[in-house]
């Protein structure tokens, strides 16, 4: 009599044990199912037709890596903003028009020159591809002038994507037309050792309140880790 007892709990936290791990494996493979596919929908379909000059005739460009020829084949016209005049000056001179602003995103007083450059353009997307990182990976207290390095990584790669004031007197905006791609970095998912004040700046640029607290100015706001 004891033993079928002892078998009939036994076969019972068998069962237990089988959906719960049923359960537990079913999540994880819906989960990573999910993440594929939306890395699919992201990096290989892509919404580059969403872009276009519809939105409204300007593009501008945060910070400069590479020349970006592709907003400018879709037919926008560039406005670029980076930190040194002679780089944007340098850059290939496309078939549309072309106007630059010089400012170093490491300063605090800067957005009002972007304000006043911006001002009566018809900005369709905004690009902010502002970031800086470590010279190299170094525990925290050994960060070679650490206040001047941490009050210019946050002024870079927060302060900027805090500024969402730069777009309120824009019309397309204001008209929930324009779309904001904030680049970010995977840096900003997870703790990353030896790069802590990055990974925290980086962190606050992929936090979502943001983006949903200006949902009412900014139809779309699209943010991308890189």
């Amino acid at each position: 009599m004891n033993s079928l007892k002892v078998d009939d709990m036994l076969l019972m936290t068998e069962t237990l044990f089988f959906w719960v791990g049923t359960f537990t494996v079913a999540s994880l493979s819906l989960w990573v199912l999910h993440r594929l596919l939306q890395g699919f929908r992201i990096w290989v379909l892509g919404n580059g037709q969403l872009l276009s000059p519809k939105l409204g005739k300007w593009a501008g460009i945060l910070r400069l890596l590479a020349p970006p020829s592709q907003l400018a084949g879709k037919g926008f016209a560039m406005m670029l903003i980076s930190r040194s005049q002679d780089k944007l000056d340098d850059v290939e001179q496309y078939k549309v028009e072309t106007r630059t602003i010089a400012v170093d995103f490491g300063l605090s007083d800067i957005y009002p020159k972007i304000e006043a450059g911006l001002a009566g353009l018809e900005i369709g997307v905004l690009v902010n591809n502002v970031g800086i990182s470590y010279p190299y990976p170094e525990y925290f207290l050994h960060i070679p002038d650490l206040d001047n390095f941490i009050t210019n990584m946050i002024n870079v790669n927060m302060t900027s994507v805090c500024q969402v004031r730069v777009l309120s007197f824009l019309e397309p905006f204001y008209e929930s037309k324009g779309v904001v791609l904030n680049i970010s970095s995977a840096s900003g998912m997870y703790p990353v050792p030896l790069l802590t004040v990055y990974s925290s700046s980086k962190a606050r640029a992929t936090h979502r309140p943001l983006y949903t607290d200006t949902h009412h100015a900014v139809r779309r706001i699209q943010h991308t880790c890189l």
